[in-house]
């Protein structure tokens, strides 16, 4: 059985294009973190190709972006072709069948605000997520 589940984030937005028969085609990469093994090490990541068609294209057209936090569900494809040099190069895919979101719009804001924010040393106000009792919601 060839089935494939990653969480992971898009490293860039997706690149959309056509086939000749009017097919959508999303291509992007999905950086999936590895589990730390030991202490102190360092965060480690896979960089993944994935590749969706028509309608999950679509979806990732109006919907993911970089940055987005999803989980894939898909089948692994490998195949090859000869570059430009005569070498022949070998590629490991994941052909999505469909996206869940891992996390809301507003905490993926929030996330980018607080980095944009600590990148430049300035304070991040965190009220808006904050309800009359000071206690965080979600």
């Amino acid at each position: 059985m060839n089935r494939v589940n990653l969480i992971g984030r898009l490293t860039r937005d997706p690149e959309i294009r056509m086939s000749q028969g009017g097919t959508a085609i999303a291509t992007y990469t999905l950086a999936v973190d590895r589990p730390i093994k030991k202490e102190g090490e360092e965060k480690n990541a896979d960089f993944i190709r994935c590749i969706s068609f028509g309608k999950t294209a679509e979806f990732c057209e109006r919907y993911l972006s970089k940055g987005s936090k999803v989980g894939v569900d898909g089948r692994i494809q490998t195949g090859s072709y000869t570059d430009k040099d005569g070498k022949t190069v070998y590629t490991t895919d994941v052909i999505v069948e469909s996206h869940t979101f891992c996390e809301s719009r507003g905490n993926r804001q929030q996330q980018e605000a607080a980095s944009q924010a600590e990148s430049s040393g300035e304070f991040v106000s965190i009220a808006d997520g904050v309800d009359d009792a000071g206690l965080p919601f979600r």
